[in-house]
């Protein structure tokens, strides 16, 4: 997958963007960690129970330069993307989700439309 500026994931309500005020230091705070190739990764469970450790993991990487990103939801293993948003069997893990991105929209790091 090929890093974005914008990013529309499979029938959720909102379209994601790389604010343009985005800083390196604030990916830090908001614990993104920088890997070997130097893009700054965040990665969530998104649990229907608080710590049990099962569910859907949110996966967002920043490139160095911080002009692109990707973002996914994927499988445990990570390997294959899972639509979160066709059943309302995962209310809970679609307000978790949105609880995440928001707190980063709230930091500047993303624009939601």
């Amino acid at each position: 997958m090929a890093f974005v500026t914008e990013k529309h994931l499979d029938d959720c309500r909102y379209t994601y963007k790389l604010s343009p005020n985005i800083k390196k230091y604030t990916l830090v705070d908001t614990t993104f960690m920088k890997n070997k190739i130097g893009n700054y990764e965040l990665t969530r469970v998104l649990e229907k129970e608080p710590n049990s450790g099962q569910g859907p993991l949110l996966k967002i990487t920043v490139n160095p330069d911080l002009t692109g990103f990707k973002l996914s939801i994927t499988d445990k293993s990570g390997l294959r993307n899972i639509n979160i948003f066709k059943s309302d069997d995962n209310k809970m893990i679609q307000e978790k989700f949105y609880f995440q991105l928001d707190a980063l929209v709230d930091r500047d790091i993303f624009v939601k439309e």
